[in-house]
């Protein structure tokens, strides 16, 4: 299995894609054509669009990028690929029409089998066990809440730390995390922006500049430094 799970695909002051290329150039080193996912991104933009956008952002790195809804056997689509992008937005979007078109077991068994993944926000989103620490508000009602499992952790994407100075009165992304373990007892890894989680083979390990933030269960948070090993 080899994925990048990135926090985010746009970065302050960079484009699309731009601060991962030079991982990207060798995650993709020997394929011709990516596709691609945009089932996240709730209108205002075209599947077609979308697709569009992610061809520009891995135009350095890989020949074609195809959209999985230009073919008709979606499924077949996704078996045969041999690397695969799913792109952010909307995580409940995102993993309701995953499950409703019957796409979510053929993407995990299609990664399994070698295909390179890449995701980014909701596209990294659904690694974890399940969708329950997505950041997005529940515009649409999936059937179910349960993700690719790639990882036997949650991740929450573009993790911001608690401002002191702030005058904000509101829940904090601390506080949400911690309101998520009351009731459940699944590990929680706060992505920073910039941050991303390669797996190789059976090695996983935190990549980019930044720590992460590990929610454990009736435990304190605690940072975790880039490169580290993420084995729970």
């Amino acid at each position: 299995m080899q994925a990048i799970i990135a926090s985010t695909s746009t970065v302050h002051g960079s484009s699309y894609l731009e601060y991962l290329l030079p991982v990207l150039k060798t995650h993709f080193e020997d394929v011709d054509e990516v596709l691609f996912i945009p089932f996240a991104r709730p209108g205002g933009i075209s599947h077609q669009e979308y697709t569009l956008k992610a061809s520009e952002g891995l135009k350095t790195c890989v020949e074609t990028v195809k959209g999985v809804h230009q073919f008709e056997d979606m499924q077949k689509a996704i078996l045969e690929a041999k690397a695969i992008f799913v792109g952010g937005g909307n995580t409940f979007l995102l993993v309701k029409q995953l499950h409703e078109l019957n796409l979510m077991n053929p993407l995990k068994t299609s990664i399994l089998n070698g295909a390179r993944y890449l995701g980014t926000s909701a596209g990294s989103n659904i690694c974890g066990l399940t969708m329950q620490t997505t950041n997005d508000m529940p515009i649409v009602y999936p059937p179910s809440f349960n993700t690719l499992g790639l990882l036997n952790f949650n991740i929450n994407p573009h993790y911001l730390d608690p401002d002191t100075n702030s005058t904000h009165k509101g829940e904090t992304r601390e506080t949400r995390i911690k309101e998520f373990l009351t009731y459940n007892s699944t590990i929680v890894v706060g992505l920073r922006e910039g941050s991303w989680i390669k797996i190789d083979n059976k090695d996983v390990t935190l990549e980019g500049d930044l720590p992460a933030v590990i929610f454990k269960s009736q435990k304190q948070p605690y940072q975790l430094a880039p490169s580290s090993h993420l084995k729970f």
